[in-house]
């Protein structure tokens, strides 16, 4: 008698060739699976307060662009690339933004800018408190490839898929950016004793 093993429903290629099929309950599983890295990765990133808009926009085009996911890495290094990308955008409005504010601020110097204290608010700790605070002082680039390899665990290969770089150009950031990272640290480190 020979026994059948049914498909793993969990399985993310499984779930993504559902989905693909019109499967709105395989990609309901699939958002359920990735929301919290992709939370962790749109906060890490920078989106703070944002996160929740930056996700959900990640996920609508991430399933709008689900014909054009080849594969290649895992789907969960694709959706946070997607996220990554949705987080640069929102930098960029914020940017623009903020400029509008600045120069409205400038023209009635009585209002105040707010500081946004979301990231603050979401990792509590003094130690992660330094630790985003150091990672908000490295240069974009810098900033998502440590995001990518130490506080999301994504595999050198992982990386490469989420970040569009070559392989060489991941090892050698992430090199340069803990050296850069542990001089901010020991830097904040001799200040607070």
């Amino acid at each position: 008698m020979s026994v059948t093993q049914p498909e793993d429903p969990l399985d993310d290629d499984v779930l993504v060739t559902r989905a693909r099929a019109g499967d709105l309950e395989a990609y309901d599983l699939l958002v359920a699976r990735h929301t919290a890295s992709a939370h962790r990765t749109a906060v890490l990133l920078g989106a703070g307060s944002d996160s929740e808009d930056v996700i959900q926009e990640a996920f609508v085009k991430a399933y709008r662009s689900l014909a054009r996911y080849r594969g290649e890495s895992s789907f969960r290094s694709w959706l946070l690339a997607i996220v990554a990308n949705e987080t640069r955008n929102l930098h960029r409005s914020r940017s623009r933004r903020d400029g509008l504010v600045l120069r409205a601020a400038t023209a009635n110097p009585g209002s105040e800018i707010a500081e946004d204290d979301a990231v603050d608010a979401v990792l509590a700790g003094e130690r992660r408190a330094t630790l985003v605070g150091a990672l908000r002082q490295l240069p974009q680039r810098d900033r998502e490839v440590i995001v990518c390899r130490f506080l999301l665990d994504l595999s050198e290969d992982e990386t490469v898929a989420m970040l569009g770089w070559p392989r060489g150009t991941v090892k050698s950031r992430t090199s340069r950016a803990l050296a850069k990272l542990r001089g901010l640290l020991d830097g904040a480190e001799a200040r607070h004793g």
